[in-house]
């Protein structure tokens, strides 16, 4: 089955309903390491989101993102902005003008925003953010791309879920949370776990 604009628009809408029921938590593990505002940040930037596609939804798939890509950049204050931002907007850039998806362009446009979080935070895996989240979320996605879009983004989202986990033990190296040093240790990433939420609602709108 493919995946049109009208699709991709109520998988964001799905996102956009998680980061508020989460927007608390995301708050609170924001707090100790950071400027404890990724909650309400996030929450800001889907709402705009939404706002914008309920006037009106784009041809395409890609268009959808775009929409959300610019959106976020301008709404989401702090480090969130531009990662979430440029990450859907290399994944709108890879999609072009395609009218539906395929579990294939799924995984391209996972890989593109991979591919431009770490181009524009300069994170690797092991520096507590959320690329540590994202890289296996697109390595499951790679191995499961046969099997089609709710099994592609359901690996991503269990995948997602394990590396935010894997934030906990880590030494902060990158925003703010990396001027505590050792201190860091022992810290869910709120990014990392606002990637896990969203990969989550994602899969969960197209099962």
């Amino acid at each position: 089955m493919g995946c049109g604009a009208a699709d991709v628009a109520a998988v964001l809408r799905a996102g956009a309903e998680t980061i508020a029921k989460h927007k608390v938590e995301l708050t609170e593990l924001d707090r100790p390491i950071g400027d404890g505002d990724h909650g309400e940040n996030m929450n800001r930037g889907f709402t705009a989101v939404l706002s914008t596609l309920d006037t009106a939804v784009p041809e395409t798939p890609g268009g959808v993102l775009k929409i959300a890509a610019t959106t976020l950049i301008s709404k989401v204050g702090g480090a969130a902005g531009p990662l979430y931002g440029t990450a859907f907007l290399r994944a709108a850039t890879t999609l072009g003008d395609k009218s539906e998806l395929d579990a294939a362009s799924v995984v391209a446009a996972l890989q593109a925003a991979l591919a431009g979080v770490v181009a524009r935070g300069k994170a690797d895996v092991g520096d507590a953010t959320m690329v540590d989240a994202l890289t296996p979320a697109v390595a499951a996605a790679e191995s499961s791309e046969n099997n089609g879009i709710a099994a592609v983004l359901a690996a991503a989202a269990d995948a997602a879920d394990q590396g935010a986990e894997s934030t906990v033990p880590l030494v902060a190296r990158k925003g703010r949370a990396s001027y505590l040093g050792e201190r860091s240790v022992g810290h869910l990433d709120p990014g990392a776990r606002s990637t896990a939420l969203l990969l989550r609602a994602f899969a969960e709108a197209v099962r």
